[in-house]
């Protein structure tokens, strides 16, 4: 993945080896989460790398996640600070199903 000063890096990238996957997390308190248009920008700046990617906005707060809703993107995920535990999936049908 090239990197030079002038890229729109997000936050934070991390990379899990053994799945190949690229995490592109966004803190809202900076640039806001990730919207159609960044993660468009994302792909755009990563076109050549392999690995599959993750993008994740992190909020402080469940108040400040509800303010940003209908700018975040669809097949992203989000992770709030105040219940780390759990994470919201932007996934479409993805994840549709019943719980046991």
């Amino acid at each position: 993945m090239p990197i030079t000063t002038h890229d729109k890096l997000p936050d934070i990238i991390l990379f899990h080896e053994a799945r190949n996957w690229l995490y592109l997390i966004e803190a809202v308190t900076s640039h806001g989460p990730v919207s159609h248009k960044r993660r468009h920008e994302l792909e755009q700046l990563l076109k050549g790398c392999i690995a599959k990617r993750v993008y994740l906005s992190a909020f402080l707060d469940f108040t400040e996640f509800r303010r940003h809703t209908p700018h975040i993107a669809w097949e992203t995920e989000v992770w709030i600070a105040e219940i780390p535990e759990h994470m919201i999936h932007y996934n479409g049908e993805k994840f549709l199903g019943s719980y046991e």
